[in-house]
């Protein structure tokens, strides 16, 4: 689907950064947004993407008020870092996978008009996350964009659902996890830690750390004495016999 555009020389329209609405509906929302923000923001470390959270999405120039604010959005071969909005005939690139935590108030915009916008842009996944559990029993559910030929012979794009819970453009393994989404490597099986388990994880590494200086530290002390011994032995009694 083609959206309309106006010539770029057009500087004068303004695409607003944010509303003044609350992000979330409740904590559970908020925290489950911030948490997907910011396992993928580590786990895509490195690479040429960003991860952006609650921010404008832009899918017509010049026209300001063709918008949306996806939950969370990734989008590939893009600059890193975060931006006011997110505008993509400037960027040239279509997020590849949004997530909606979404809820009994969302749900009709989030299965209706947002599904059906994602896919006209061709976003390659969309995916629900419904933390209080409150119309998707399964809390977790995503779709997989392809094209399609309707009863007219043209084609059209459509979601197809994600029946396996993997993520083929992420390459990650989705599961609900009480109120959030747990994320594992395709690759490695790993779990992709929150950044309340990292730190964790941090804290037991420098322990472990601690503990290995400290054995290899007295064996040295250890390898020292007996050296000094040693030492000693000879001065008194000369070389130690060869066999």
């Amino acid at each position: 689907m083609s959206f309309p555009s106006l010539p770029s020389q057009n500087t004068d329209i303004i695409y607003p950064t944010g509303d003044g609405k609350p992000v979330a509906e409740t904590f559970d929302h908020l925290y489950a947004l911030l948490i997907t923000l910011e396992v993928l923001r580590q786990y895509l470390a490195g690479q040429r993407a960003t991860v952006l959270g609650n921010q404008y999405l832009y899918y017509a120039q010049g026209f300001p008020k063709l918008r949306t604010a996806p939950d969370v959005m990734v989008i590939f071969n893009v600059e890193p870092g975060g931006r006011d909005n997110y505008k993509i005939w400037e960027e040239g690139q279509t997020p590849s996978v949004i997530f909606e935590i979404t809820s009994a108030s969302t749900r009709n915009k989030d299965e209706s008009f947002k599904k059906t916008l994602y896919a006209q842009l061709g976003v390659q996944e969309y995916w629900q996350f419904d933390p209080k559990g409150e119309w998707i029993p399964e809390k977790l559910r995503g779709y997989r964009w392809q094209e399609f030929i309707n009863s007219e012979g043209e084609v059209e794009p459509a979601y197809l659902d994600i029946t396996d819970g993997q993520s083929q453009v992420l390459k990650l393994r989705l599961v609900a996890e009480d109120r959030l989404i747990g994320f594992y490597r395709l690759d490695t099986g790993e779990k992709l830690l929150i950044p309340d388990e990292l730190l964790v994880a941090r804290q037991q590494e420098a322990e472990a750390r601690q503990q290995a200086e400290s054995i290899a530290e007295a064996e040295r002390q250890r390898s020292a004495a007996l050296e000094a011994e040693l030492a000693r032995y000879r001065e008194r009694f000369g070389d130690l016999p060869q066999d």
